[in-house]
């Protein structure tokens, strides 16, 4: 789970060997991170980054730790529009490609369409929003 406001540690807890390092410094390449953050050993160079720069580094962990269900509650709010683009229409379609379960929470109704069943909930209620493609989006 990837929440709003991320903890960071300063180390790839419970992933080691050069291929996690790979793919963490193919991802922090992918959300143009890259020239902040590197990983060596297992641990990351800095987590002193923005708040948007902090929600991109905690998805390329929660990326790597491979695990069958992923929820991201307002990942995208404080990230410019390359990397709203990045995250639904290459990484949301990725995970739905190997299989995993994704619930997005987002106010963002611009990409209601990618998500392949939406709830809306209004004043506590949730009610089906016709749709369809490669995601869970869940209004709040």
């Amino acid at each position: 789970m990837v929440f709003s406001e991320p903890y960071l540690f300063d180390r790839l807890l419970g992933l080691s060997g050069p291929e996690f390092e790979q793919a963490a410094n193919r991802y922090l390449k992918l959300l143009q991170i890259d020239h902040k953050v590197t990983v060596q050993a297992g641990k990351f160079s800095t987590t002193d980054l923005s708040q948007g720069q902090r929600k991109r580094l905690a998805l390329v962990v929660a990326y790597l730790e491979d695990r069958p269900i992923y929820i991201f509650d307002e990942w995208a709010a404080d990230q410019d529009p390359d990397y709203k683009r990045v995250f639904y229409s290459e990484l949301l379609p990725d995970l739905k490609a190997r299989g995993k379960a994704v619930v997005v929470v987002t106010h963002d109704d611009r990409y209601f369409h990618l998500g392949d069943r939406v709830l809306v909930l209004e004043d506590g209620r949730a009610r089906p929003h016709a749709v369809a493609a490669p995601a869970i989006a869940v209004q709040t």
